[in-house]
């Protein structure tokens, strides 16, 4: 079966990119995928937050859930959108969501962004995730048309015990959607995921935003997948649409006999400091 991953770039618009979203639904039913994925912040980018404000809702007043959630049941497709921003209703913050969504436009899994991207960068780029967003506190694996889905967005893919948790759960897959800075694209955007899918012995679908967006930012494009051997099946570059990927699971379970790293996991005491 294929997945489909749409590389985007979303604008300050939730209406447009919407409709970039429900187009690459239908396209990636044409195309013979079983699901498609999309980025991190699918449905609004944008870091003027009081023009944001207005288009912030909580999950069941937004209208980019609400239209994709139809587009896939009229398509019959399964979706996984990378996240939405959305107002979390008991915090001033918000929360940075990822929704599975099965072919007939059920919610099937749902994930809040666990770790938040605060740094300072060389270039001068500075990011405060935290003072806008409110952290997830749980891991999540979701069902999806190759069996379980391990959750994640962007900055989590630095942090390896989430995905050693995901892949001792039972995950198959990994994704891995993301809007990521040029300069740490370039640095560690693929060594990182493949990575990831190395340790795992899974494969990672890591749909990404590219290109210069409508409020000044810059994201690096290359959105993944990945199969567990670490071979990457597709690099978007940094053109935007749709392209595709087959997920064989018998690749999964060939690597998973050859190098049964995760049967050999056990767990680590304590680090004992020598002095």
């Amino acid at each position: 079966m294929k997945a489909a991953v749409l590389q985007m770039r979303s604008g300050i618009d939730p209406a447009a990119n919407a409709r970039t979203i429900v187009d690459a639904i239908g396209e990636a039913k044409a195309g013979g995928a079983a699901m498609l994925f999309t980025p991190e912040m699918s449905g609004l980018l944008d870091r003027d937050r009081k023009r944001a404000a207005a288009h912030l809702h909580v999950e069941g007043e937004d209208e980019v859930l609400a239209q994709v959630r139809a587009a896939a049941k009229t398509a019959g497709i399964w979706v996984h959108i990378g996240s939405l921003a959305l107002r979390s209703g008991d915090d001033t913050r918000l929360v940075n969501r990822g929704f599975v969504i099965d072919d007939t436009g059920a919610i099937r899994a749902r994930y809040d962004k666990i770790h938040l991207f605060d740094v300072d960068l060389p270039t001068g780029e500075s990011w405060r995730e935290s003072a806008a967003y409110v952290p997830g506190d749980r891991s999540v694996l979701a069902p999806s048309p190759w069996g379980e889905l391990g959750l994640s967005i962007c900055y989590d893919m630095r942090f390896p015990d989430l995905y050693r948790a995901l892949s001792n759960a039972g995950a198959k897959l990994l994704a891995v959607p993301a809007a990521f800075t040029v300069p740490t694209g370039k640095a560690h955007w693929h060594v990182l995921l493949r990575a990831r899918a190395i340790e795992a012995g899974a494969f990672v679908i890591a749909s990404a935003q590219a290109g210069l967006h409508e409020d000044g930012r810059e994201t690096y494009g290359h959105s993944l997948v990945v199969d567990p051997w670490g071979e990457i099946l597709l690099d978007m570059g940094d053109e935007i649409g749709v392209g595709y990927a087959e997920i064989d699971m018998a690749k999964l379970e060939d690597v998973r006999a050859r190098m049964p790293a995760l049967a050999h996991r056990r767990p680590i005491a304590a680090v004992e400091k020598m002095a």
